[in-house]
């Protein structure tokens, strides 16, 4: 076909690339101009991209870009509002729902259990241990024996309120000192103690004597613990008859808690920690195998 532009004039020939097969030329049709430029602003854009965001790998970690963005911190940020988010309404069931209510819901029990063993670690655990077994003036609270009460509802009570705390629902209950106070001569002291300890199968004070000692509990003890010794969680007086002493059962030691008096003091953790801990506390310290 002739040239339009000029009549009688071949065609020009198409560019080619030089390469032939077999009689088949290969032309040279160059890219249209804006995919070229689109291909070189994606160029452009990558090394934009390695420079402003997380791109190469290094031997121990990766470059995190002008712009500091991490899609993992994101992530994880999200994710710890979440948990956020559940744990706030998870606390809010407990704080709402009663300590029967919150041991009756397996969900609400895991949470309380998991939050009441942090919380007995950060605010418990300085005086009764970390494991909860206690120490002289500080009561065992894995054993099934509660001066006030070991229902999770009187654990939550007593923690709520705690013990001659000064607490206007607090429990009150004192020993008296019985020798300091001149209430009992030493005599009588010995005696009393020589008797509560063989409640218990245990020694007594040497030359004490036992009947003598029943007479003075008679008169001056079997008031508060009870004319068998059992005790009175209505008034916090100890069981004499078991095996368990918070103050020691050494002759010496009993023989010091009739003379002084104990009056120990559980703090009132009603101001200082909120409903939803406070539950959470007594349904762990109930789970510790010595709750009723």
């Amino acid at each position: 076909m002739a040239d339009a532009a000029n009549p009688g004039k071949p065609p020009a020939s198409p560019e080619t690339t030089g390469h032939d097969w077999d009689g088949i030329a290969e032309y040279n049709n160059p890219l249209p101009r804006w995919w070229l430029y689109g291909l070189y602003a994606t160029i452009v854009w990558a090394f934009g991209y390695w420079i402003a965001y997380p791109a190469w790998p290094l031997v121990s970690g990766y470059t995190s870009g002008v712009l500091g963005y991490s899609q993992r911190a994101t992530v994880l940020g999200e994710v710890e509002t979440v948990r956020r988010e559940r744990a706030a309404r998870g606390q809010a069931q407990l704080a709402s729902a009663s300590v029967a209510e919150i041991r009756a819901d397996p969900a609400l029990l895991r949470l309380a259990l998991a939050t009441g063993k942090a919380a007995f670690g950060d605010n418990c655990a300085a005086c009764h241990g970390s494991s909860a077994t206690g120490r002289i003036g500080y009561p065992n609270l894995q054993d099934d024996d509660w001066l006030w009460g070991g229902t999770a509802e009187e654990i939550e009570k007593t923690i709520r309120y705690g013990a001659r705390s000064g607490n206007g629902e607090a429990h009150v209950g004192d020993m008296p000192a019985f020798g300091r106070d001149g209430i009992l001569k030493r005599d009588e002291v010995e005696a009393v103690a020589s008797y509560v300890l063989s409640l218990s199968g245990k020694a007594g004070v040497a030359g004490a004597s036992t009947e003598k000692g029943a007479e003075v509990f008679a008169g001056n003890c079997a008031a508060c613990h009870g004319e068998a010794a059992k005790g009175n969680p209505e008034m916090g007086a100890p069981n004499l008859t078991d095996p368990i002493w918070l103050y020691g059962s050494a002759p010496e030691q009993v023989v010091a808690t009739v003379t002084n008096g104990r009056r120990g003091v559980m703090p009132a953790w009603e101001n200082r920690l909120d409903p939803a801990t406070i539950k959470s506390l007594a349904v762990y310290v109930h789970s510790l195998g010595g709750g009723k």
